[in-house]
């Protein structure tokens, strides 16, 4: 752990420079990086179809015809 801190010491101009600090926050990165679940959608639909995609829940309004229209 000594050699670390020795070579952060003796290289800290090029380690804290422009590539330096890429290149410690690309390998934080690869350390650190969670997994995250990745979720895809598809939809597939024919011709004259209307088609709704979310991720979450849908309301659509509709309005109504006729004497329920005036109540």
């Amino acid at each position: 752990m000594e050699n670390v801190f020795a070579w952060v010491i003796d290289n800290k101009e090029w380690l804290f420079s422009g590539v330096g600090l890429a290149v410690v926050a690309w390998v934080g990165r690869l350390i650190f990086k969670k997994t995250s679940a990745s979720s895809t959608q598809t939809i597939r639909s024919g011709d004259g179809s209307t088609n709704v995609q979310a991720g979450r829940d849908v309301n659509i309004g509709t309005k109504k015809k006729g004497n329920d229209a005036e109540k």
